[in-house]
């Protein structure tokens, strides 16, 4: 099933458009040196290979684990004697490349910087920390990213039908088709070895009961009576039980309301199950973290005013790493907030303020306290009468902030659950001092 033109490659829209390097290669007969970074399953030797079929180019594929030097030169070797004799140019595509050493590297850089060949470096791991700088600096950078979902059900569609793949032999439910998807995880490798997987397990699943009920369901097959692929075939070909959890639906809002309220009442377990069965079903981590987040404030606030630090700092990890690696982030995360002491003082008293202020209680921001750094403002009153708490003993001077309407509101009411028990205390007597209680 792997793609024999730039038009059948699925995924990677911003580096197949026109004009781009990929096209400019395809397009014209110029040598050009590619290193292709991104995770598994994204198309990287699938546009090696592309780019050697479409401008009819030798291709010769070498991988980092296995080869030595004496590879490398060999290759290179064959290509300058194919491009001397026949004018045939080679594309020279090595896998891994970052597990080459310095001196395997460095063998590569007369073919490149001669142009012998149509050097293709692919790379899982970062080039700027794994790749010699010479031979970087002589070539284009090209990122991919995982599949989108739509990608993933875009390859298993073809795959199903395709004379090449399984060509109608069976038929995929809707349901099976997005537990594939989930488990693929934006790769399409592992997304049709899932599917060949299912595909070959005995009597290739159960045929229908009766004929597709859409016209999605009947895209995937060429026959009514073709062996149908369920849930359960998936389930059973590659040892992984589905997720019934829907990221549109009831499922995704019903388990991030649990997984909140297992937080809120400190059962680490639970809120560790929930955040579970959404990391397998394939909820977007950076959802997650954000809940964690605004969980920090609003439900532990002051009480743990560590938790904040936890949960930002998870989120970006996350968002640094990704998954798998990232779950062990969001877990501690999840775990500090769960057993951390609980406060929802500030949410109360942000939700209090923005409620006086949509009653319209607002008033005038007292004079003194008005910008007094521009010209005329002095004129105006701006800034009379303004006392310098740093003036003061402790830091702490009695006159008015908040305007008239609202100088007797109290929004801010800590309990006295951890370490809001010493703010409650400090915040109840310089309350009562500024009122001049």
């Amino acid at each position: 099933m792997r793609p024999r033109t730039l038009d059948e490659v699925l995924g990677q829209r911003h580096l197949l458009g026109p004009g781009t390097p990929l096209r400019r290669l395809v397009e014209s007969e110029a040598p050009m040196s590619l290193f292709l970074w991104g995770p598994p399953g994204t198309g990287k030797t699938t546009l090696a290979y592309v780019v050697s079929n479409v401008t009819k180019r030798r291709f010769v594929e070498v991988s980092a684990v296995s080869a030595g030097v004496k590879d490398v030169r060999a290759a290179i070797d064959n290509a300058r004697r194919e491009l001397g004799m026949t004018g045939r140019q080679t594309v020279l595509f090595v896998d891994e490349v970052h597990r080459f050493n310095k001196a395997q590297q460095d063998a590569l850089l007369p073919a490149v910087e001669n142009r012998w060949v149509t050097f293709i470096g692919a790379t899982t791991e970062n080039p700027f920390f794994s790749v010699i700088s010479p031979l970087l600096s002589r070539s284009l950078l090209l990122t991919l990213e995982s599949l989108s979902d739509d990608d993933v059900r875009a390859v298993l569609a073809r795959a199903v039908s395709d004379p090449r793949g399984l060509d109608g032999r069976v038929t995929l439910a809707p349901e099976a088709l997005e537990h594939l998807v989930r488990l693929a995880g934006g790769d399409a490798r592992r997304s049709l070895t899932y599917l060949e997987a299912a595909a070959l397990q005995p009597a290739g699943g159960e045929p229908p009961a009766s004929p597709p009920k859409s016209t999605e369901e009947a895209s995937y097959s060429r026959g009514e009576q073709a062996p149908r692929v369920t849930v359960e075939v998936v389930e059973k070909a590659v040892d992984k039980a589905a997720v019934r959890y829907d990221r549109q639906g009831d499922q995704h809002y019903d388990v991030i309301s649990a997984f909140i309220k297992s937080m809120r009442g400190s059962d680490a377990d639970a809120a560790l199950h929930y955040l579970a069965r959404m990391i397998e079903a394939g909820e977007d981590p950076r959802f997650i973290a954000r809940r964690i987040v605004i969980f920090a404030s609003e439900d532990v606030g002051l009480a743990d005013p560590t938790c904040l630090q936890t949960a930002v700092a998870a989120a970006q990890a996350v968002q640094l790493i990704g998954l798998p690696e990232g779950q062990i982030n969001l877990a501690h995360a999840v775990i500090h907030c769960a057993m951390a002491p609980k406060s929802n003082a500030v949410v109360k008293a942000i939700g209090a303020a923005i409620g006086d202020v949509r009653r319209g209680l607002i008033g005038q921001v007292p004079g003194h306290l008005r910008d007094a750094h521009y010209p005329g403002a002095a004129k105006l009153g701006h800034g009379d009468g303004y006392k310098y708490p740093h003036d003061f003993d402790h830091g702490l001077v009695r006159q008015d902030y908040a305007p008239e309407q609202v100088r007797d509101r109290r929004y801010y009411e800590p309990t006295r659950h951890g370490a809001e028990a010493p703010v409650a205390d400090r915040w109840a007597k310089i309350r009562d001092f500024l009122r001049g209680s």
